[in-house]
Order: structure tokens, then C-alpha cells, then sequence
């Protein structure tokens, strides 16, 4: 059995894996209302709720699973990427109980594991690479050529906002609420995603890069004009709130599913991986299915469970343990948004 420890954001989760992926245990503590009256997650307050809250949730994941420190075969945790405050609360604890348990320790990569989350979601096994990887959330948007869970060859990425950074900015607009992405989701399904002739930016320059933060100045463009900072002040009725939001959401899952489509064709890969908290959306898994049957290519999208961050796909930590991959007590974090690697 293996406990895997999450904390780099704002979601605090451990989980007991075993190697064929049963979960015996499973614990994750939110902070949506923390961060709510602030529109955004506050790295400072996730930290230290990450502090309050992580021996709790790991003692939880043990209890459910009925194991105890000497049952374990390691602790894995991610490393990288994340908020300094968030991924150093995590990482110490699992430093912390491998020491005191005599257990070996892995270092995850928090991307990686978004997209091993796909083959988590595989009821025979059957492995679901290689393939070609796309990563939707609120920090990353990128592409990979995925050879196997550990070795990925990087493609392309956002050279400005994420995907999910561009719906929550939107929200915000919009005074939707917080988490923006879910609610910007909602109002869409009510809307004409044809309203607004929103930019599709980078969809045809030849590369596999994405960039986002021109469509949302075209979205604050076309709710309260060139020049104007305040939308305290904003009166939309429901029906424009609406348009907006299907436009929007048209306009992101057209460049995601374009440029997938792309890289599947010039690296003759059949199969396409997507994981990420915005890979729980509705309209992109629609669309990408569609694309899949049009192309002839096999998608596997992460159980919408398992898009937001989790634990449980810290289970990709037993291919690292089958290949000797394990860290030292000396394991630092690497913080930050994980671009062009």
C-alpha cells in the first residue's frame, strides 16, 4: 500500500493506494470558502489551512483504510508544481512520517499525475499510453507527448493565462462567484455560444502554444468597453450574462480541441489524455468526443473525481517505485507554474 499527500494548492488530500489502484482510503479538505470573499485563491491563507488541516486528512485516508504506519511500502508527494506555502506543508509531512515510519519517499509531479489519472480511470488495466497529453486547469494548459506516465516530452503550452485562470477571471467579470470555472460552466448552458465572435488566439499560427489573455480582454471588452477597470458598477441582465459566458466557453474548447487534434495528427498518436479540473467541463468533454469519432482517435478523459485536484492519483508514484525512483530527506519543492518543460 502506498499514501500519497496533495497540497499544492488549495485542496489538502491524502489517499492509501494499492498497486492495482484500489483506494482503501481517501480524505480532502476544501478551501472554496476561504478564498471566496477574495475571488481567488490567497496562497498565505491555503498554506496555513493546509497547515491546520494535514495531519487530520492523512489520519483520515489511514483510519478509512485500516493501516498503520508499518504497512505502508512508501509516501509519495508532490513536489512540484504549486504555491511555495501550499507544496512545503506537504512535502515536510511526508518527510516527517517517512522518517518516523522508516519508509521510503517519492517525489510527484503534480501535472503528470493529472494525466495519470486518465489510466486510473481504466477498469482492465489496459495501460492508456503512449499518447498525446492535454492538461486543462487553473494554472497549466499544455501538451504532451506522452510515451509513458513518467517520460513525457513536452509540446506546448500557455504563454500567459491557463485556460481555468481565463474562466475564473471571466467569473469575476461577471460577478459569478467563486470557484469562477464552475459558474461561468452554468451560465453557458443557458446562453447562444454564437453571440460573440470571441477570439480563438494562437489556433492557427503552426505551433502548439496557447494563449488565453487576449480572449479575456475581449471579454471585458465586450461587457464594459475599452478603458474601464471597475465593473463594480456592471448592469448585465441574465440573458447577456448568459451569451457571454456560452461565447467564452465556445471560444476556449475550439483552440483546446483544435490544437489537440493537431498534435495527434503530426505525431501519429491515436489516443488523446485529458486531465485537469477544467477537464470536468461539460462542453469540452462534448466536443472532444466529437472530435474523436470524427478523427478516429481514443479519448480517455479523467473521471470528473479525479479532475479537480486529488490524492488518489498519486498512485502514479508506483511507477516511479518500480523504477528506483525514489527521493531523499533532503527533497526540496520546486514552486511555481511548470512552463516549457
Amino acid at each position: 500500500m502506498l499514501l500519497a499527500i496533495e497540497s499544492t494548492c488549495d485542496e489538502t488530500a491524502a489517499a492509501v493506494v494499492t498497486r492495482d489502484g484500489r483506494v482503501l482510503g481517501e480524505c480532502i479538505a476544501t478551501q472554496e470558502k476561504l478564498h471566496e470573499r477574495f475571488g481567488g485563491v490567497v496562497p498565505e491563507i491555503a498554506a496555513r489551512a493546509h497547515l491546520e488541516r494535514i495531519l487530520p486528512v492523512i489520519d483520515t485516508a489511514m483510519t478509512q483504510a485500516g493501516v498503520q504506519g508499518e504497512d505502508l511500502q512508501a509516501i509519495a508527494v508532490a513536489d512540484r508544481p504549486g504555491l511555495a506555502g501550499s507544496l512545503l506543508v506537504g512535502v515536510v509531512a511526508a518527510k516527517s512520517l517517512a522518517l518516523a515510519w522508516q519508509k521510503p519517499l517519492v517525489a510527484i509531479n503534480h501535472l503528470h499525475a493529472h494525466l495519470y489519472a486518465c489510466q486510473l480511470s481504466q477498469p482492465s488495466g489496459e495501460s492508456v499510453y503512449p499518447a498525446i497529453g492535454l492538461i486543462v486547469s487553473g494554472g497549466h494548459t499544455t501538451l504532451y507527448l506522452c510515451e509513458d506516465p513518467i517520460n513525457l516530452q513536452y509540446l506546448g503550452g500557455t504563454i500567459d493565462d491557463a485556460a481555468g485562470e481565463a474562466f475564473d477571471k471571466v467569473a469575476a467579470m461577471l460577478s459569478l462567484g467563486f470557484p469562477g470555472g464552475v459558474e461561468v460552466s452554468r451560465w453557458a448552458t443557458r446562453g447562444n455560444a454564437k453571440a460573440y465572435d470571441f477570439p480563438r488566439s494562437k489556433l492557427h499560427d503552426g505551433s502548439f502554444d496557447f494563449s488565453f489573455s487576449g480572449l479575456k480582454t475581449a471579454v471585458r471588452y465586450a461587457i464594459v468597453g475599452p478603458g474601464r477597470q471597475d465593473f463594480s458598477s456592471l448592469e448585465l441582465d441574465d440573458s447577456t450574462k448568459a451569451d457571454v459566458c456560452a461565447s467564452f466557453e465556445a471560444a476556449v474548447v475550439d483552440t483546446l480541441v483544435g490544437k489537440s487534434r493537431k498534435a495527434i495528427r503530426q505525431h501519429g498518436v491515436k489516443r488523446l489524455l485529458i486531465g485537469g479540473g477544467v477537464a470536468a467541463n461539460g462542453r469540452l468533454r462534448r466536443d472532444f468526443a466529437a472530435a474523436a469519432e470524427q478523427d478516429g482517435f481514443q479519448l480517455v478523459i479523467a473521471p470528473p473525481e479525479l479532475c479537480t485536484d486529488n490524492a488518489v492519483m498519486g498512485a502514479i508514484a508506483w511507477k516511479q517505485i518500480d523504477r528506483g525512483q525514489f527521493a531523499t530527506l533532503d527533497l526540496d519543492i520546486t514552486p511555481g507554474l511548470q512552463r516549457g518543460f
